[in-house]
């Protein structure tokens, strides 16, 4: 879900618009793909190669049992946006006297998107799902997004998982296991529902919710102390436990991928904003009213913002977050890990857990697996990151359009439309 996005409950209807008005902002929506380069459809023989394993998708996990893990008596859910439509991450939780141990499981996209494929080819020209208010343009077909590949309730589906046993008191990865692995999500929550579990004791998965909510809100508090920027830490607890279940088990795979294999990958790189820069940006929240810094934090800003930030209200925030996105640098794709992730304070970080929408990921999936490098891999962090670049300036232009149609794309994502006939 996008920063400051609200969801909406389920019971909600679509906003409605006229004929006229869906037919101007399509129009003008096809108008922007074609400028920016972006497709909204497939190739005929990549619709097709997906529909042979939508076909025979259940044969296939059922062969794959005897060579994973089988994990589906492990309670699992989901967590996502009402709008979502492809599921690519579950967890599972448990707590014992020692530690946490957590599943976070990935769809396993690989074991059917593979090089030498029409559909890996054209993942790899396409780079991204765009995520448009209201109209999605997967980076596969729908056959994988929505069906084969997302992890939906109730249903067997392949998944890698990155099992992390993580000490009580420290917090560090006491172990970290990356395999294969069978799964069936027991169910799909809204971030609005999983509010409702870690409220209600006597809703189902209340105490799994709980007990993911104690570890992740730790890890965050951590992640603070360390130096790591957390323009998001006053968002509601669903969204924090999925963000730091995230990026704890990004972390693990791209140190494994690093430290323990030293190959190349596609690794996320930040780099971090000229000393004159980060004194700007501190000036001017400085200059917020209600504002304080520490003068104890200064030394390092990450944690001179996290402070103003604690310190602000809501009004303030969001300036908070403008003063600092301003003097950062785009975070880039590359294919070591030189210079390590500035704004996370992480020496090693690369995206693991979204295949099903982002190339990088994928290519990750493939070497975890493999072993193996794709041809041409610096070409392909140069072409992950050109494409994200163009979905994200669509994406804000999209929803210029939408507002000039006197439509709120905040609530577009949430609810959808309908259309008026008249």
């Amino acid at each position: 879900m996008k920063e400051n996005e609200k969801e909406n409950p389920i019971d909600e209807k679509p906003i409605c618009i006229s004929e006229e008005v869906y037919k101007e902002v399509t129009e003008k929506r096809e108008s922007l793909l074609e400028k920016f380069g972006i497709r909204d459809e497939f190739p005929e023989d990549v619709i097709e190669e997906s529909k042979g394993w939508a076909g025979n998708n259940k044969r296939e996990i059922e062969l794959e049992l005897e060579n994973r893990k089988d994990l589906r008596e492990l309670i699992t859910w989901t967590t996502d946006p009402y709008s979502a439509q492809d599921f690519d991450d579950a967890l599972s939780v448990e707590i014992d006297e020692n530690g946490y141990r957590i599943w976070v499981y990935i769809a396993d996209v690989t074991h059917y998107v593979a090089p030498g494929t029409k559909t890996w080819e054209f993942a790899m020209e396409r780079g991204n799902s765009t995520y448009l208010s209201g109209h999605t343009i997967h980076m596969l077909p729908r056959y994988l997004a929505e069906d084969v590949c997302s992890l939906v309730p109730g249903e067997d589906r392949l998944a890698h998982a990155v099992e992390m046993y993580i000490n009580k008191d420290s917090l560090s990865y006491e172990s970290i296991d990356i395999y294969k692995a069978v799964i069936r999500s027991d169910e799909r929550l809204t971030y609005r529902e999983c509010e409702k579990r870690l409220e209600d004791p006597d809703l189902p998965l209340h105490e799994e919710c709980m007990k993911i909510c104690e570890v992740t809100e730790r890890l965050q508090r951590q992640r603070k102390e360390d130096g790591s920027l957390v323009l998001n830490q006053n968002r509601d607890r669903s969204h924090m436990i999925v963000e730091e279940c995230m990026l704890k088990a990004n972390k693990a795979v791209t140190h494994e991928l690093m430290w323990n294999r030293g190959v190349e990958a596609m690794y996320r790189v930040h780099p971090q904003p000229t000393p004159r820069e980060w004194d700007s940006a501190l000036q001017e929240i400085q200059k917020l009213e209600g504002v304080q810094i520490p003068s104890s934090t200064l030394e390092d800003p990450r944690m001179a913002v996290n402070s103003a930030i604690e310190s602000a209200d809501g009004r303030q925030i969001e300036k908070i977050r403008r003063a600092v996105l301003r003097v950062m640098p785009r975070a880039m794709y590359m294919p070591d890990p030189f210079g390590g992730h500035h704004a996370l304070n992480f020496d090693v970080y690369g995206h693991f857990t979204s295949p099903i929408r982002r190339m990088s990921d994928l290519v990750n999936h493939w070497i975890v697996h493999t072993k193996e490098i794709p041809n041409n891999l610096d070409g392909l962090c140069k072409r992950a990151q050109e494409r994200q670049k163009v979905s994200e300036r669509c994406e804000r232009e999209y929803d210029q359009i939408l507002r000039e149609a006197r439509l709120d794309p905040v609530e577009v994502r949430s609810r959808g439309v309908e259309v008026l006939e008249i």
